[in-house]
């Protein structure tokens, strides 16, 4: 089933009660070398602690540059595949569109020796653009995504043309609100137990507010797709790494040093709050989520504004592709064609 179809919703108590039965989800991969992006992908080898590894990325070329470079950021429980109609959207109005998969993540390598921090990210992030004769770019950032570019505007400010965050997570440091540190075992056992149905409640509930759409299905079969052969435990310890990295390096005391010009661009019913599954069940209610906490943190920021999307969830880009485009496009400075 491709994305682009239209498709009615299904309201959420058809999903929860099952409307129709759970599809089989094919062995991806744990690189989901059997999932098929947009555009070709290539990659650059890095070094993980002595051994070689591989970040997968995209480099799209348009029909009729402008000169500029977009950089898409995707988030935790995303990969570059799922920028697709964005990047064709920046394509088409002549940007040249740079679209990695983070080490760890999707069609790069998942090193089980690997110490995960958004330095290192944003580190390898910035060798690959210089490979691809690229010293300054505009970035765009969703949710993990988001507090990757932060940390990039932080480490290379004169890199960053623009900075664009989509329902970013890191606006506050969730240990201040009482959600309390879980180590990596613990989260490698929870992540073992991924599966379909997981992955599409949690979505549900957290990026989608309650509305499902059959189209969403090819990005939960992207991610499942993962955990269905032999590499489970290598995807499953990457995604465990991954969270406590999340968890232990947020960015909401150094707001202020985020200087090129930013916007913050959130969906208003996003009910994301990281760190709510580990945090005690009588604090999960109080924890705010990403729409309560994003005024607040653009007012700490230098240059930055806020724009609301009202009645889109955590995933505006692929909620409404049309009307996601059209914001980034106003926000960067371009026309939609």
């Amino acid at each position: 089933m491709k994305a682009g179809l239209m498709m009615l919703a299904l309201p959420v108590a058809a999903v929860l009660m099952g409307a129709g039965p759970v599809p089989q989800v094919p062995d991806l991969g744990p690189q989901l070398e059997r999932f098929t992006y947009p555009w070709p992908v290539q990659t650059m080898e890095v070094d993980i602690v002595g051994s070689p590894a591989q970040m997968a990325f995209m480099d799209i070329a348009p029909q009729r540059p402008n000169g500029r470079t977009v950089v898409l950021l995707h988030g935790k429980n995303f990969c570059g595949a799922t920028w697709g109609s964005t990047a064709r959207a920046l394509s088409e109005v002549g940007y040249r569109v740079i679209v990695p998969d983070q080490i760890g993540f999707c069609k790069s390598s998942k090193p089980r020796a690997a110490q995960y921090s958004f330095e290192m990210l944003a580190t390898f992030t910035k060798r690959l653009l210089e490979s691809r004769g690229i010293t300054r770019a505009m970035f765009v950032g969703h949710s993990m995504g988001g507090m990757l570019a932060m940390r990039y505007a932080i480490l290379y400010p004169a890199s960053v043309e623009k900075l664009v965050l989509v329902n970013p997570l890191g606006l506050k440091d969730r240990g201040e609100e009482g959600v309390p540190y879980t180590d990596v075992d613990t989260l490698w056992a929870n992540e073992k137990k991924t599966s379909y149905a997981s992955i599409k409640a949690y979505q549900l509930e957290n990026y989608y507010h309650g509305v499902w759409k059959p189209s969403y299905d090819r990005w939960v079969w992207m991610q499942a797709g993962m955990y269905q052969g032999a590499g489970r435990d290598t995807v499953a310890l990457a995604q465990a790494k991954t969270s406590e990295m999340i968890k232990t390096q947020s960015v909401a005391h150094e707001l202020y040093r985020i200087t090129p010009s930013t916007t913050l661009i959130v969906g208003t019913l996003d009910k994301t709050a990281f760190g709510r599954a580990q945090a005690p069940a009588n604090l999960r209610k109080f924890l705010e989520p990403v729409p309560m906490v994003a005024p607040r943190a653009v007012k700490q920021m230098p240059n930055a504004n806020l724009v609301m999307l009202e009645g889109l969830g955590h995933s505006p880009q692929v909620e409404d592709p049309a009307r996601f485009e059209k914001t980034l496009l106003a926000v960067l400075g371009t026309r939609s064609r």
